[in-house]
């Protein structure tokens, strides 16, 4: 039975009703004049100093032509999940916080909630700071190039709309010339495949003094598209990879030419998977991975990593995080569009699947994760090869991620038929150093501010007993 004070609370929906009328594009003037109150009375429902009663609540939906239910849901019931996850966090141990005062706080007062939630999030962000300079050591200044350009394509959630129209002209010009090998044959550049002996180790090579473009004929279809797009970008989209370049200063020449090879990349995928016609197929498709390769001749990571661009103002599709790494942790990639906080350095936690697939090659893993602040995030992970493509070639297996937040999962054919709500999900940390859980037994070392207790006496399940300060 529910508890009669939960029964009784007072609807607070200031916020919600704030952003209706901003929708509606109203002022609280003409609000009032449509629900016959007066414009102090809509002031003061908006700041949240007077409840909506159920006869407003009606006039609302009746007016609006709104459903009651959407209407009166707001977003207490997340402040609450979310606000119940961020008290869990051991700086919190020695207040008394019932669950029935965080439901209040949430449902009656979600402004406040929403900076309680954010200073959190700014705290946790701090300790991450912290916990990658000690992390980090002597290999910072080496690695800073690669961050820094990580920084740049995250900062631009990996969408550059004049690369990205530009390469959809083109894949209109390369198909109306009868495909890329007729493309370059048109501009004098001979496009040949050789053996790898004669490569010389590389996958593709330009001749210049030739006009010959030579790729390693040993690689598999989607690869020798992506290599022969990838030289088509460096040449026909080079002055607006050079535009997005120039506009930017970078601390060091290996940045400028970190994001030179990713701009480049980018051209190559937005070439082959051209955006208006690739967004339409994702969306109908329901992102499935593998249907998308085999409409558009791409790769599983090939079409992951596109997945993450789709970000075309007005035709926004669902924003996706990418991670990839090999069987030792280290990240060779990482794409974020789903604000998904990516430890920036040491490993990430072992309870993500992406962690795991190795055991079982090519075969998706899907995935709900929960952070300890609450947020909650969907992932596919799989493992994906490269090299082996002869004899002597050695064949790398990395894994590769890709996920988005959980109220966009539905979205997604691995997601299907399951509500995010319901969904049970792994509980997850960043990294070691920056999680609380102090129930986690896959814990590697103890959070950061935090003392190792003495197993003199009890030793517990977790491989460490740590301090609540």
């Amino acid at each position: 039975m529910a508890d009669s004070r939960t029964q009784s609370r007072p609807l607070y929906l200031g916020p919600r009703l704030r952003r209706l009328r901003r929708e509606l594009g109203l002022t609280q003037q003409a609000m009032a004049d449509d629900l016959e109150i007066s414009p102090s009375y809509v002031a003061l429902l908006e700041r949240n100093q007077r409840p909506l009663t159920a006869d407003m609540l009606v006039r609302l939906a009746r007016t609006y032509r709104l459903d009651i239910g959407d209407l009166a849901s707001e977003d207490g019931e997340d402040y609450a999940r979310r606000l119940a996850g961020v008290l869990r966090d051991p700086i919190f141990d020695d207040i008394d916080l019932p669950a029935l005062e965080i439901s209040d706080l949430a449902m009656s007062f979600p402004g406040v909630s929403e900076a309680l939630l954010r200073l959190h999030g700014a705290y946790t962000r701090e300790q991450q700071a912290l916990a990658e300079q000690r992390s980090a050591g002597a290999g910072a200044q080496e690695n800073e190039p690669v961050r820094e350009a990580q920084r740049f394509l995250a900062a631009r959630r990996n969408y550059f709309h004049p690369l990205d129209t530009k390469a959809e002209e083109l894949a209109v010009a390369i198909e109306q010339a009868g495909g890329a090998q007729a493309w370059l044959a048109a501009r004098e550049v001979r496009l040949r495949y050789l053996p790898p002996e004669v490569m010389m180790g590389a996958l593709r090579r330009f001749d210049r003094h030739n006009q010959q473009l030579l790729i390693d004929d040993t690689l598999d279809a989607p690869s020798r598209a992506f290599q022969v797009a990838t030289h088509i970008a460096h040449t026909a989209l080079r002055a607006e990879i050079k535009a997005i370049l120039r506009a930017e200063t970078f601390a060091s020449a290996m940045t400028a030419t970190l994001v030179q090879r990713a701009l480049a990349a980018y051209g190559a995928a937005a070439t082959l998977m051209p955006y208006g016609r690739f967004a339409r197929a994702a969306q109908q498709r329901g992102y499935d991975l593998e249907a998308l390769g085999g409409l558009f001749g791409a790769s599983f990571e090939q079409v992951a990593h596109r997945l993450t661009t789709l970000q075309r103002p007005g035709e926004e599709r669902v924003p996706f995080f990418f991670l990839r790494l090999d069987e030792a942790g280290n990240v060779s990639k990482r794409l974020d569009g789903a604000g998904f906080p990516f430890a920036g350095h040491g490993g990430g936690c072992p309870l993500w699947s992406v962690h795991q697939v190795f055991r079982r090659p090519r075969e998706i893993h899907a995935q709900w994760l929960e952070l300890p602040d609450g947020q909650r995030f969907f992932s596919i992970a799989r493992t994906v090869t490269s090299g082996g493509s002869h004899f002597a070639s050695a064949r790398i297996t990395r894994a590769v991620a890709l996920g988005c937040a959980a109220e966009e999962a539905h979205k997604l054919v691995y997601a299907r038929g399951v509500r995010s709500e319901d969904a049970v999900a792994t509980p997850i940390g960043v990294t070691c150093r920056l999680c609380h859980r102090p129930e986690c037994a896959a814990r590697s070392v103890p959070p950061i501010g935090r003392a190792v207790m003495s197993d003199d006496y009890r030793r517990g399940v977790q491989p460490y007993t740590f301090t609540d300060e």
